[in-house]
């Protein structure tokens, strides 16, 4: 087994307090596990204020660009978990998933919260994702 930690260039950089992704190679198959995703851009400013549909569709912009910058994409996902601050708002999400996962969709938790670390996020998407591994 071999365990990388990355932080792609595609998303904000966590300065040193979690890694954006850890890659695990085991046999034929690679998984990545990806940390929470929250409303942000790259360069760490928020996105959708107030907004728990903007919030969401830029969460899943940030899990594309992660996957995509191991070769992978949504359609690898396997298990997601949601934590959202605010029940209410449940289909908001669920049609955004349902646009992004028409068919086989992953294994999910949607979890309402609290708070999330910071105050302007109202919704956090965790995934792993499983990708045969490449031949060197």
């Amino acid at each position: 087994m071999q365990k990388t930690h990355l932080n792609p260039d595609v998303v904000s950089n966590p300065g040193g307090l979690y890694s954006q992704l850890v890659k695990v190679d085991v046999g034929d198959a690679t998984f990545l596990y990806l940390a929470g995703q929250v409303g942000e851009d790259k360069d760490g400013n928020v996105v959708g204020e107030g907004d728990m549909a903007a919030q969401a569709e830029q969460i899943y912009k940030n899990i594309e660009a992660i996957l995509a910058s191991e070769g992978a994409g949504l359609r690898d996902i396997v298990r997601a978990t949601t934590y959202i601050t605010d029940m209410s708002q449940r289909s908001v999400v669920s049609a955004i998933r349902k646009r992004l996962f028409p068919v086989n969709p992953p294994a999910t938790a949607l979890v309402e919260v609290s708070a999330l670390a910071g105050d302007e996020w109202l919704i956090e998407v965790e995934v792993t994702a499983v990708i045969p591994r490449k031949s060197t």
